[in-house]
C-alpha cells in the first residue's frame, strides 16, 4: 500500500520536477523582473528566474503530462486512473508546471527580501519553493490527499539534497547545497 502511495505521489509531482529542472537547464536571457528593484532597494527576484527558463520549464513539464496521459490511456499503469483523460493529465501538468515556476520565483523573491544572494543556501526554501507552488496550483484541478503532500515534500527534500551532493562530487556544482 505504501509503495502504491509513493508511486502515485511521484507520478503526480513529476511534471513539476521536470519543469523546475528544465527551467534551470534551458534558462538564461532576460530575467522576469527585468532587473527592477523592490521598495527595499534589492532586486525583485534576480537573474535566476528568466522568461526563457520559465517558458521552457512550463512546456517541458506539460509535455511530461501529455506522456503520462498517453501511458495511462494505453493502460500501461492500470492503477493510475485518478486523473482521467489525456487532456486531464495535460491540464494538471500545465498547472503543476506553472506552479513550480511561480513557486521558484516566489522563493527567489523571499530570498532577496531576506538578503540571501543567488546561489546561497536557504534550507527548506531552496528545496520546497517550487513544490509548494506546484501543489498549490495543482490542487486547483486535482486535489490530492494530505498523505501524498507529505510524501512529496519529504521525498523532494531528500532527492534535492542527494542530487546536489552528487553534482558537487562530480564537479558540476561548486557547493553541495
Amino acid at each position: 500500500m505504501f509503495y502504491k502511495l509513493l508511486f502515485a505521489s511521484l507520478w503526480y509531482i513529476l511534471p513539476a520536477y521536470v519543469a523546475n529542472a528544465s527551467a534551470c537547464i534551458f534558462g538564461g536571457g532576460t530575467p522576469v523582473d527585468l532587473g527592477k528593484n523592490f521598495i527595499d532597494g534589492r532586486r525583485l527576484i534576480g537573474n535566476g528566474v528568466t522568461y526563457k527558463g520559465s517558458v521552457f520549464g512550463i512546456l517541458c513539464g506539460t509535455l511530461v503530462g501529455l506522456i503520462q496521459g498517453i501511458l495511462v490511456d494505453f493502460n500501461i499503469f492500470n492503477s493510475l486512473d485518478f486523473y482521467g483523460t489525456v487532456l486531464d493529465h495535460v491540464i494538471l501538468a500545465f498547472f503543476l508546471s506553472t506552479g513550480a515556476v511561480v513557486g521558484d520565483a516566489v522563493g527567489s523573491f523571499i530570498k532577496r527580501r531576506l538578503n540571501i544572494e543567488r546561489g546561497k543556501p536557504a534550507p527548506l526554501l531552496d528545496q520546497l519553493d517550487f513544490v509548494i507552488g506546484a501543489l498549490a496550483f495543482g490542487y486547483i484541478v486535482a486535489p490530492i490527499p494530505h498523505e501524498m503532500i507529505i510524501i512529496i515534500c519529504l521525498f523532494t527534500v531528500f532527492i534535492h539534497l542527494l542530487g546536489n551532493i552528487i553534482a558537487y562530487k562530480l564537479g558540476i556544482k561548486d557547493v553541495w547545497w
